[in-house]
């Protein structure tokens, strides 16, 4: 069978073709260590667990949900907006619960994007927003970011690139992935103007902003945002709950019905139980949040000690549950040090270059591993490939 023309220069996932290449290695009894993926591995709060275990048991939660959400879930979300984005929200009308952000990536796309319309993207940057623009029919206008600027765009360019016309989105991510980078009140503030200039959608993706990070923020949070601006948030990372797929878009009433539109023809809404205990979780005090970073970084401190090893820099300040760090000189690209590592130490790390080609001199190492396993990491590269890491 033909497949559509709209997955021409689409290629599998990495991540999926890589876990299955590391699933081969394990069968011949290697006993890879993943470093690359960023799915949390600690559970949620056990409140949250309890209700969904009560609320399943009762026998009027099982069916379609509204497309909008439950009012409970859209309720809470404007909640934890205020109290710790300081942005207020109207629930009814400024709130689009989802199955998952990455779900609404792709919805975003599809509800502003007509073929050939063009869409800024971050390079280096989350593979899947140059994925969905291509599967809409978009055309991908990559906007560079460099470690000398902060990992932040060049708005000299960025005018020169709106200038020539046709851009419709651009999407943008703080606590920026892979880098780890924040944001500040500033960039913010530009993004916005920027978008204001050339009524240009700015689509803020910000499920990073509770790790590791003690002032999380909003680019709703500037004043006049909600003209050109829409955020979608998660509880994957800040929640522990990546495998519940849930998330939420949030902005202006009608950038919320447009969007609306098109998930509705989609999917349904999630499973109330799911949404009740997204709610549960989305009401957890600080000290929840102290917990998981507490934890993160004990872990980051081990992966300080694996990048030494290796000879890699990095910047100690990076938000996030990663850390990205530089390839050193004589190693080649991210890509060569990590088949190295992987096929000398049996340990996976992340070649920076699949965010693209501005990635290309880097490597990212997750910290969704225990720290025993953090140890053995280390222990496997200093025993194996120590020696022959240029230092």
């Amino acid at each position: 069978m033909k497949t559509a023309t709209r997955l021409e220069g689409i290629g599998e996932y990495y991540f999926s073709q890589k876990l299955r290449e590391i699933d081969g290695l394990n069968k011949q009894g290697k006993n890879i260590i993943n470093l690359g993926i960023g799915s949390p591995d600690l559970p949620p709060h056990p409140e949250v667990i309890r209700t969904l275990q009560e609320e399943s048991a009762k026998p009027n939660v099982h069916a379609y949900q509204s497309y909008k959400g439950s009012p409970v879930l859209r309720k809470s979300i404007a909640e934890w907006y205020a109290r710790w984005y300081g942005v207020g929200l109207d629930p009814e009308s400024e709130i689009l619960p989802l199955i998952g952000s990455k779900e609404g990536i792709m919805h975003i796309c599809m509800t502003y994007l007509d073929q050939g319309d063009k869409v800024l993207v971050p390079n280096p940057g989350y593979p899947t927003y140059r994925s969905a623009v291509k599967l809409a029919g978009g055309i991908c206008v990559d906007y560079e970011l460099k470690e000398e600027n902060r990992w932040y765009p060049d708005m000299q360019e960025l005018e020169r690139q709106a200038s020539a016309g046709g851009i419709r989105l651009m999407w943008v991510n703080y606590p920026h992935m892979p880098t780890g980078q924040l944001p500040d009140r500033a960039l913010f503030e530009q993004l916005v103007a920027f978008g204001k200039r050339h009524q240009i959608l700015i689509c803020h993706d910000n499920p990073y902003s509770f790790i590791l990070n003690e002032e999380p923020m909003s680019l709703l949070s500037v004043p006049g945002s909600r003209e050109v601006v829409v955020e979608l948030n998660s509880l994957s990372k800040s929640q522990n709950m990546a495998g519940w797929r849930v998330g939420v878009l949030t902005g202006a009433k009608d950038r919320i019905d447009e969007v609306l539109r098109f998930k509705s023809n989609m999917d349904s809404g999630m499973f109330l139980p799911i949404q009740l205990a997204a709610a549960k979780a989305l009401s957890l005090d600080k000290d929840w949040y102290d917990g998981v970073n507490a934890v993160y970084r004990r872990r980051r401190t081990k992966v300080f000690e694996l990048l030494q090893l290796l000879g890699c820099p990095f910047n100690e300040g990076q938000a996030g549950m990663f850390v990205w760090a530089k390839v050193p000189p004589g190693s080649g690209n991210g890509f060569d040090l990590s088949d190295r590592v992987l096929y000398e130490a049996d340990v996976f790390i992340t070649p920076g270059g699949i965010f693209g080609s501005a990635g290309d001199g880097y490597i990212r190492v997750s910290l969704c591993s225990p720290e025993e396993k953090l140890q053995e990491g280390i222990d496997r590269i200093r025993q194996k490939i120590k020696t022959r890491i240029h230092v």
